[in-house]
């Protein structure tokens, strides 16, 4: 088994990838991915170039996802890469509603048991609150689980809940 952190954009997110993977107890390997432009600012952020990568990192591995903010959108070109790797995926602050977003989402998810994915959105998260996430997974697959947080940023430190889901 490998575990993949995808943090999100900004380069404050390492240091959470970092703490994730210190702080769970996990069977396998843990791996929190580091993006590019946290080291040089001229390269560019492709996502699906990312996905391509990652996915080659699996091998033949089952795989779990822990994906944050931009993450999960690397999460599902990922997933549409491997899901018959996929073990379980932890979705957390997704950042955009988007229509363009929904249909990369319905497309990585449509053939993924909706009890092997989690979703915790913060009730104030100022790119997206609990409640737009809430009816943009609804469209998704209404059986996937919202975990609605308080709090009114975008951190999700929330460890112990991950570390329960993948070990059920």
């Amino acid at each position: 088994m490998v575990t993949f952190i995808l943090p999100g954009y900004s380069s404050k997110n390492k240091e959470l990838a970092e703490e994730m993977a210190e702080k769970l107890k996990l069977d396998g390997q843990i791996r929190p991915i580091f993006w590019d432009h946290w080291e040089n600012p001229e390269k560019l952020f492709k996502p699906k170039e990312k996905a391509r990568l990652i996915a080659g990192l699996a091998v033949k591995n089952r795989v779990n996802i822990i994906a944050k903010s931009v993450g999960t959108l690397v999460a599902a070109y990922v997933i549409e890469q491997i899901p018959q790797q996929l073990n379980k995926v932890i979705l957390c602050g997704i950042p955009t509603v988007s229509d363009e977003r929904l249909g990369i989402f319905q497309e990585a998810y449509k053939n993924i048991k909706p009890e092997n994915v989690i979703c915790y959105q913060n009730e104030g998260d100022p790119f997206a609150t609990s409640a737009e996430i809430e009816k943009f997974m609804e469209k998704i697959n209404p059986k996937i689980e919202i975990v609605s947080m308080p709090g009114n940023d975008h951190h999700y430190p929330y460890y112990e809940e991950f570390q329960k889901f993948l070990t059920l």
